[in-house]
Parts: structure tokens; sequence; C-alpha cells
């Protein structure tokens, strides 16, 4: 019997789907395949950079369309629908916010972002937690900039609001913080959902995450679940009936899913 709707799963993947030190999943493969299997339509939405999410895929043996470097790019919706373009650039190239946030950003704020692509490869890998073979990968980025920032939280919200006035925003990660366009993860899943809510069938979507940067997305899908993450708060989230997991990544990534199929019925 065919189901009532379409479903469509957006991921967050590091600390989400992917184990938070090593960035495994083999605990869970055969289950995403499995849900592939079934019709069900996997959706990357991650600060992580095409490559990085080529590389997933790879591992997984799929070829599924994604969202890159928070909401910048929308990969792959050809993939589903031969008409629709392969690649949908929603963010500014990172050297054009290099330039605005050099022109804008005063020196008693600027000198506390350490741009992580100007720093040693051994303190890059300390800090993303990635092997030097993998940091290239990480470090190709062409529509943000990911940097450690060394001051108060007070002259955080500061540099924020500054770069809100000219349309950058700041994406805040577990290890680092990116410099965006005015892109998130939440807007790029709406455009990518605009493809698709013509359908006959009605669309269901889940969203799955496990930090700050996940909050819009969660808050724009019909089940929103979040992965156990220990540096998270989560009894500060305003989400109406949110499925939360005790397990981190990425057995927890499995069980919220669980969890949300037998509450849509599917």
């Amino acid at each position: 019997m065919s189901k009532k709707f379409s479903l469509i799963i957006f991921t967050d993947l590091d600390g989400s789907l992917l184990h938070r030190d090593n960035f495994k999943f083999d605990e869970i493969k055969d289950y995403l395949k499995n849900l592939i299997d079934e019709g069900i339509i996997i959706i990357p939405n991650t600060s992580k950079t095409e490559k990085e999410i080529l590389e997933f895929n790879k591992e997984l043996g799929q070829d599924l369309p994604f969202i890159s470097e928070n909401g910048s790019v929308i990969n792959g919706l050809n993939l589903l629908k031969k008409d629709l373009p392969q690649k949908l650039i929603l963010g500014r190239d990172k050297n054009e916010l290099l330039k605005v946030f050099n022109n804008e950003v005063p020196k008693n704020l600027s000198v506390k972002c350490k741009w992580i692509y100007l720093m040693d490869k051994n303190v890059q890998s300390n800090i993303l937690g990635l092997s030097k073979d993998n940091l290239n990968f990480a470090l190709d980025r062409k529509f943000t900039i990911p940097f450690v920032f060394e001051g108060t939280k007070n002259e955080k919200i500061e540099l924020s609001k500054i770069l809100k006035t000219k349309e950058l925003t700041l994406q805040e990660g577990g290890r680092i913080v990116n410099l965006c366009d005015k892109v998130s993860k939440a807007k790029a899943m709406q455009i990518f959902l605009r493809f698709f809510k013509k359908d006959k069938k009605k669309l269901k979507t889940i969203a799955v995450g496990d930090n700050y940067n996940d909050l819009d997305m969660l808050k724009n899908a019909d089940i929103a679940c979040l992965v156990f993450n220990d540096k998270f708060k989560q009894d500060q989230i305003n989400i109406d009936n949110l499925i939360v997991s005790n397990k981190p990544s990425p057995e927890g990534w499995a069980d919220v899913i669980k969890m949300a199929l037998v509450k849509l019925n599917y």
C-alpha cells in the first residue's frame, strides 16, 4: 500500500548523525539505507563543505542531494527531479564576506577573530578535530569563513549586531563560528521544499540537529528531533513536541527517527 505522504528528513551531520569525535556512522549505516529503500528522502543540511558531504555520500554508497555551508548552497535537486538545477547558490562568495568584514568591523573586535585558514595545520587539526588528511576537504570553503572568537559573550553579541546591519551572520556550531552571508539551514530547507510543495502527495518533514545553529531548521519542520549533546542546554529550547534522544550520535540519530516515524504513523 502506498504511503499517504512523502517524507523528507533534513539532518545535520557532525554530532547529529556522525559521531562527535570520530565522525563515523557505521552503527546506523544499514538503517540509513533501509530508510532510503523505503522511499524516505534524506537531505544532509550542515555546515560541512561540498567535498566533505560528497565523501559522506561515498561512504554511505548513496547519491543524496544536500545543503552545504550552513545553507549557502543547495546541491542535487536534479537527483529528485530531472528538470531542476544541479546547484542553487544562495550565499555570496567568501571573499566578498571578508571584504565587508574588514571594512565594517572595528579593530577591537576584529582582533578577537582568529581565522582558521591562517592557522598552522596542526592547530587547524586540533580545533576541528580532524586528521590532516581530512583538513583539505573541510577548509575548501567557498561561501563561509570559520574562525575562533576569543572575546567575551557581550563582544560576540556586538560583533553579530554590526554584521547583521550588513546582512552577514554568525553561525555557531560545536567547535567554531562561521562568518556567513544572510543564509541559514532553515532558509535553505524552505527553498528546497518550494520545489516539491506542488506534488499531489502531501509532504511531511523531519529535522534532526544537536546544536544552536540547528534550532531554526528544527522549528520549521513538522517533527523536530534533537540528538543528545552534553554541551547543549536542551531545557532552554522552546519547540513543541520536540523529540530528544538520551544517546549521542550516531545511535541517537536512529533513536529519534524511529520515534518520529511512530509519531507520523509512517
